[in-house]
């Protein structure tokens, strides 16, 4: 708690703790139109066979499929008037000379590159890419943003994901494309990464929950811009290149974002430390208190965290003792199956028969109120209960769909609109969750691994959805039931509400001893949080 009360002194709750929000906030806004691009850039318009060139200037005829509606990857080899043998009347061939797309929609790197038929699954594996991007990025930034800071590696990646996404809008081909998208998704994950850490360091323990919810909101309020630039600009390229140029003006207003101060310490940069502390001291009022700040303060107050930060920790300590690894396997499995649903739906968009760009922004609409009840669910209800409940509910809506025709679009609207809301109310839950969950000494890699098996869960999102190509049911069964079995294991995570951080790992293997015992009265509780924390087991012997 040494470091919250170093931040209280010089002001948690100022016009500085604004303008930062603010100055990472902006960018996020940015970051919704990336991850959900390809709903419009590589949006499937009606499409049939182009008739061979030799054929008649009259009307083509399509075959029909067993559905009754034109046949949109085969064609007639011969016109059905033709005077031929019955036995060849009706044969069919695929789309030799490419496709006719309907010419009132707009174009995509589909009609481009012409990824229908058996080529409609290259959509799915650009989408999956781009996600492998982000997972791969996770991993490398992480420890990047360890080792150089936080403010290097969000700068750089403001400059990546404008010189990617804009290489994106000029690619030549599918595969080129991938490759900027791969580059694009890795920087967005540094992005992430950064600003959610630079976010929450320079706030009270009090505020980490508000001011999370508050940056998620950015991200809800760019979910609205995206259908508009995509109605407004109907050629993907130029689309590509609109959500990504505002990002060279980000990478310039990112030299005004302050390193994080914990950082700076544990670095031993204690004068560019004290430097920022006196900035926001001043900014906040308080220029007296931040005058009266030396180094030997901030080595004094922070001797713990310093002492702590000198233990080398790796990603095996995140299972080397039964609770850690108890944790760990709970928050993994609601991390990946929050991020396998979620992007289920998101990416689904066109799938519910209705218009994209209005139900584009429903599906942004819904996260607002989606994350405002789970605030009031995490603050009064507690974690656990709140991040099962919405993790299971998420899970019954999309089972549902499989007993929803087509032929009902509301329903199945209505049904995925739900299931994304209680997903939105996941992540937030979640983000919470995973700082109050892992000790002081490993959280940053808690939160790293956590971030890497949501990754893990939206890469392979697209991968399942041509598993439709079989049975139509099969993408929901799958989403579904691996989203109430994240929701099941949730369940036995313990719960953080009004308890303190844990620091160390043994603090964690104090848990269950602590909830094992019968339930005290406050002020008896009150007492028992400032004993130290014993181990489990039995005492030392007295001989």
């Amino acid at each position: 708690m040494a470091f919250s009360e170093l931040i209280d002194r010089v002001g948690s709750k100022g016009p500085f703790q604004f303008l930062n929000m603010v100055l990472l906030g902006l960018p996020v806004l940015g970051l919704a139109n990336h991850y959900l691009l390809q709903i419009f850039t590589a949006a499937t318009p009606a499409h049939h066979c182009r008739p061979p060139p030799n054929a008649s200037t009259g009307p083509w005829v399509l075959p029909k499929g067993p559905n009754g509606k034109p046949e949109t990857c085969l064609r007639f080899i011969y016109p059905p008037n033709a005077s031929l043998p019955n036995d060849t009347q009706g044969a069919t061939e695929p789309c030799l000379d490419g496709w006719a797309y309907d010419p009132s929609t707009a174009d995509s790197i589909v009609t481009e590159w012409d990824l229908v038929c058996d080529s409609n699954r290259l959509k799915e594996v650009a989408q999956s890419v781009f996600m492998a991007g982000t997972l791969i990025g996770g991993i490398v930034l992480g420890d990047l943003s360890d080792r150089f800071g936080r403010k290097p590696v969000l700068t750089c990646c403001y400059l990546l994901l404008a010189a990617s996404g804009s290489g994106a809008a000029f690619s030549p081909s599918l595969s080129v494309y991938m490759v900027f998208r791969f580059l694009s998704g890795w920087s967005i994950s540094g992005i992430v990464l950064s600003t959610s850490i630079l976010n929450v360091e320079c706030v009270s323990t009090q505020m980490r929950a508000i001011m999370s919810t508050l940056l998620g909101y950015f991200y809800t309020c760019g979910q609205f811009i995206l259908p508009g630039l995509a109605y407004a600009i109907p050629q993907w390229r130029w689309l590509q290149l609109t959500v990504s140029i505002p990002f060279l003006a980000f990478f310039l207003s990112s030299w005004w974002i302050p390193e994080s101060v914990r950082w700076m310490v544990l670095s031993g940069k204690f004068s560019k430390a004290l430097k920022v502390l006196r900035q926001m001291a001043a900014l906040n009022g308080k220029k007296e208190e931040g005058e009266k700040l030396s180094v030997e303060d901030l080595k004094f107050s922070m001797q713990k965290e310093i002492s702590l930060a000198k233990t080398k920790y790796s990603i095996a300590d995140l299972i080397r003792t039964p609770n850690m690894r108890h944790v760990t396997f709970c928050l993994s499995m609601a991390w990946f199956s929050t991020g396998f649903g979620y992007y289920s739906l998101a990416m689904s968009v066109e799938d519910f028969g209705v218009n994209l760009y209005t139900l584009q922004l429903i599906f942004g609409g819904v996260d607002i109120p989606a994350k405002f009840i789970a605030v009031l669910s995490i603050n009064h209800l507690g974690r656990h209960i709140t991040q099962a409940s919405t993790l299971l509910l998420a899970g019954g809506s999309i089972l549902a769909l499989i007993f929803v025709p087509p032929d009902l679009p509301t329903l199945r609207t209505v049904l995925a609109v739900f299931g994304k809301a209680c997903l939105s109310s996941s992540f937030s839950c979640l983000f919470l969750y995973t700082t109050e969950l892992y000790p002081t000494v490993i959280r940053q890699t808690g939160m790293g691994i956590s971030n890497l098996w949501t990754r893990v869960g939206s890469m392979m999102a697209p991968l399942v959805k041509i598993t439709g190509e079989l049975q139509p049911f099969i993408p929901s069964a799958i989403f579904g039931t691996v989203t109430l079995l994240g929701g099941s294991v949730a369940y036995f995570l313990p719960e953080t509400l009004n308890q303190p951080l844990p620091e160390t790992i043994e603090d964690i293997e104090t848990w269950s001893c602590r909830a094992k015992k019968p339930k005290q009265e406050p002020e008896a509780e009150k007492a028992s949080l400032r004993i130290p924390l014993q181990p489990c087991g039995p005492g030392p012997d007295p001989s």
